[in-house]
């Protein structure tokens, strides 16, 4: 026999219409009180869901940008993006849309967790672009629908919004290829990332289509940012290491800093060395020459989340979205 609102109030003591407001998100019981509710009715395996829908047109989605690393998130137009997008298209529902940062070295998961279980949540977008899996198994913990944005969350069963990485590096590598008729290097930041790892994998596959070897490819790692790459690269040419003919870059300001530094060390872009980037921000167009690299259509990736998001809320439908 399923668990009912009264059983709750049995439970704790309290009275029916004190169990109501707090597990509908209205005024009249405290913080304490409604945190008391969710909790018990969760231990008794009460359906929280059923609320999510009757609340729809008051609740708020949550867009939470989950960060690990200063390195990545200290370019903060990428993010932006995708956020616009979704805030864009929030407007057109009666969802409201909040915007929450976690910090994963200074927050604590557990007390996050919490505070969106009493919250007006409807539905959670998650930033996870460093997301870790210990990170989303607990925010998917949660009995609202959670769309992931910019990373691929597998193996765990998640909806996502995400692009081909590895479909983007391949075609970049294999244009370089195309171009160069050299086997390219590779410039590699030294934050670990699912979508580095996958625009290596595209690299690789590049490689073999063209008869070659990623063994033989020169690879330097960098910091993931315009100043760091840059910095770090003068001192890759100041010490006279190998360099390759042309080079695909995991991001756009690895790019961008290794183009200046070989600029400032005399190499001239792209007759001595050839240079792919990846994100398509908009520093890489004031370069010169201007920076050749793949296009993410963030805002559009932010559209989709909230779409995505919508129909799970009032359906229950689970959507897993690639954005090629």
């Amino acid at each position: 026999m399923s668990v009912t609102a009264r059983d709750i109030a049995r439970e704790l003591g309290l009275s029916p219409a004190a169990v109501s407001m707090a597990l509908n998100n209205r005024p009249g019981v405290s913080a304490a009180t409604r945190k008391l509710v969710y909790d018990t009715a969760e231990k008794l395996g009460y359906d929280l869901s059923r609320h999510l829908t009757q609340t729809s047109g008051t609740g708020s989605i949550y867009f939470i940008c989950v960060q690990t690393s200063s390195a990545i998130f200290s370019y903060a137009p990428i993010f932006d993006e995708i956020l616009r997008g979704a805030v864009q298209e929030c407007q057109a529902t009666p969802y409201r849309m909040k915007v929450q940062q976690f910090y994963a070295q200074q927050d604590t998961l557990e007390q996050q967790i919490s505070d969106l279980r009493v919250s007006d949540c409807a539905g959670i977008i998650l930033l996870g672009t460093e997301m870790s899996q210990e990170v989303a198994t607990a925010f998917l913990s949660l009995r609202v629908p959670v769309i992931v944005v910019d990373s691929n969350v597998e193996p765990l069963d998640c909806s996502c919004v995400v692009i081909s990485n590895t479909q983007g590096a391949y075609l970049a590598t294999d244009y370089l290829i195309s171009r160069r008729l050299a086997q390219p290097g590779y410039l590699k930041s030294f934050v670990p990332l699912r979508n580095f790892d996958e625009r290596w994998e595209g690299f690789q596959k590049a490689l073999r289509a063209n008869g070659m070897h990623a063994a033989h490819s020169i690879v330097h790692t960098l910091a993931p940012t315009i100043e760091g790459a840059m910095t770090e690269m003068l001192e890759v040419l100041d010490r006279g290491d190998p360099l390759a003919n042309c080079y695909f870059a995991e991001n756009d300001l690895i790019a961008i800093g290794a183009m200046k530094a070989f600029k400032q060390r005399g190499y001239r872009i792209p007759e001595d060395i050839a240079i792919v980037g990846f994100d398509n921000i908009s520093e890489g167009q004031v370069m010169e020459p201007a920076l050749t690299t793949v296009n993410i259509p963030r805002t559009y990736m932010g559209r989709v989340a909230v779409r995505c998001l919508i129909n799970a809320i009032q359906d229950g439908v689970p959507h897993h979205i690639k954005v090629e």
